[in-house]
């Protein structure tokens, strides 16, 4: 079984120490991680690393969404939304069809016949461009037209003077952490080598000033190490252009950091069958449908502060919730919030920007020489990950891309292969291990074909199929696999991109602390100090977080968030 955990870790540093790759990724969020997954696939040697925990950017805060941008049909940008319904299409199908799910979105409609017939104009090409995409097959239903008293019926809590019909969509939904943990456990499988938490500090060159490997440091041990690579590929997102003034050059690319921030309510709040998809005057606004909450965003401004924790400010939250509120009879208000997030999207910068227009930016990704043997690769979305890592591979190889093609349009990531024949097994699996429709559901989506061994772990430690106390629908096996299988090296890698509580619960998992510690301890072998240093750290960080939620400013908000401190590096 392909594993990520501190032995494997400690062995690829070894290995990334001693050899000179082929290819060395730098950056762990989904386009890294789909590069490296790109590389291995072809047979290059491939290393990739990350400053902080795996998705631990902008790949932990996304919207979820798996789609091909409805919105940029209005900026004729054919190419782009072409390109993502064609990846989506491969999502659902081949690649990762236990972690994508087909999500239906309603689209209200305030005026009747012009705005129905532009509007269904608009969604029928999305359709058009979606089953072109994927060769004809349709991978999801297609439009449906609906009166107002069937999109009320659809969706209840919408004001009945909100719209005068609605056309149903669908587009597509991932947890977009899971993902990226899944693409380098895949990657690893093909020969990768992964390690989170190695900070690049230098960029090495040879004698002809080209790039020839990295400087970089070990922050769980403070070791520092150079690891050799013969091309290096810099994913880093809103920390393209920190990573690639290191290297020097005049070449490379300039991004925006734009903040994207998301609001939580529980799933019995909203008895809606669908989603919700609403223009604002800034962006657009999703409300989404999980298994047991909903998620609400998001916004688009510009982000000044330091990177590593953006943070929704009090404005932020109240932005979000008017804006759901124009549509909602019911409305939300803040007691209903049980969670919040922010995301920092790295949008390319043009020569000149008015930050105050930021959607105006190309969402198109776009690879770029730093300098001879460095590129780098920004822009685009969660959605187009694999089409952006196949780019930057041909980038780096130059004309020795022809001789070893990207694979990965159909390459089955793990948990894909077998996800039927297992998912026709929920039945008789959830009545061996007493486990009720809904929790199958919730692992299969999670894990697919590999539920198995999931399964194979409480067969073996039986009080690991028991439900966490303080948030039963998690198994405390989850939080064994997260330690033992996906990676995460201190709690707070548990708490926000696996087990995902930080963003899905109104305490942030705080109740939860004590028992997570717990079974992360027996999987990663803590003694009682380290126990005690992991559940204050990310005591601290909650209360930093839920201080941050109260300002008014992004830099209030940051510095509130900044109390809290990292706890390596």
């Amino acid at each position: 079984m392909t594993v990520l955990t501190p032995e494997q870790r400690a062995n690829s540093l070894a290995t990334m120490a001693t050899e000179t790759f082929d290819v060395l990724v730098i950056g762990g969020g989904v386009t890294g991680a789909g590069i490296a997954l790109d590389a291995a696939a072809r047979g290059l040697s491939t290393a990739v690393i990350e400053g902080q925990d795996w998705a631990s950017g902008t790949s932990s805060r996304s919207s979820r969404l798996v789609h091909g941008g409805l919105r940029y049909l209005y900026n004729l940008d054919f190419k782009l939304v072409a390109e993502a319904l064609t990846e989506r299409g491969r999502l659902l199908s081949s690649i990762a069809p236990h972690l994508v799910e087909a999500q239906p979105f309603l689209w209200p409609l305030k005026m009747p016949v012009i705005e129905r017939a532009y509007s269904a104009v608009g969604v029928g090409l999305y359709d058009i461009l979606a089953r072109i995409g994927s060769g004809g097959k349709k991978t999801v239903p297609i439009q449906k037209h609906l009166s107002k008293a069937g999109a009320l019926a659809r969706f209840p809590e919408i004001k009945p003077d909100a719209l005068i019909g609605a056309i149903e969509f669908y587009d597509a939904r991932v947890d977009d952490a899971r993902l990226v943990i899944t693409l380098i456990r895949t990657a690893q499988k093909y020969g990768a080598e992964a390690a989170s938490r190695v900070r690049v500090t230098e960029v090495l060159k040879d004698d002809r000033g080209h790039a020839s490997g990295v400087k970089a440091v070990d922050l769980e041990t403070g070791e520092s190490l150079t690891i050799k690579a013969k091309r290096i590929i810099n994913a880093t997102g809103v920390w393209t252009e920190e990573t690639q003034d290191m290297a020097g050059g005049t070449g490379g690319l300039k991004v925006l950091a734009s903040k994207g921030i998301h609001i939580v309510i529980p799933r019995e709040r909203l008895k809606a069958q669908t989603g919700l998809f609403l223009r604002t005057e800034k962006s657009v606004l999703f409300i989404i449908p999980w298994q047991h909450y909903w998620v609400i965003g998001t916004t688009d401004t510009a982000w000044h502060e330091q990177l590593e924790h953006p943070v929704p400010t009090s404005a932020d939250i109240d932005y979000v919730l008017a804006h759901a509120n124009e549509v909602l009879g019911d409305k939300l208000t803040r007691d209903d919030i049980i969670g919040t997030y922010a995301g920092l999207r790295p949008l390319l910068q043009p020569k000149v920007l008015d930050e105050s227009k930021s959607t105006k930016v190309s969402r198109e990704h776009t690879v770029s020489e730093v300098i001879p043997g460095m590129v780098a690769i920004a822009g685009g979305k969660l959605t187009t990950y694999r089409v952006m890592a196949e780019d930057a591979v041909d980038f780096a190889l130059g004309d020795a891309a022809k001789s070893r093609p990207s694979v990965t349009a159909h390459l089955p990531l793990l948990g894909a292969e077998g996800f039927e024949g297992v998912r026709n097994q929920a039945e008789r699996l959830g009545a061996k291990y007493g486990f009720d429709a809904d929790r199958m559901t919730h692992l299969l989506s999670r894990y697919g074909s590999e539920v198995g061994d999931l399964l194979a772990t409480i067969d073996e430690d039986p009080s690991l199929g028991k439900p966490l106390a303080a948030a039963p629908q998690f198994l405390r096996a989850e939080v064994h696999r997260a330690a033992a299988v996906e990676g995460a090296l201190h709690l707070e890698d548990i708490f926000i991109a696996r087990v995902r509580l930080n963003s899905e619960a109104r305490d942030r998992g705080g109740a939860a602390v004590d028992e997570v510690a717990e079974i992360a301890a027996a999987a990663l072998g803590w003694d009682a100090a380290k126990v005690e240093e992991e559940k204050a750290n990310y005591r601290a960080r909650i209360a930093a977080e839920l201080a941050a939620e109260d300002q008014s400013t992004d830099a209030a908000a940051s510095a509130a968030r900044m109390e809290a401190h990292d706890i390596v590096g």
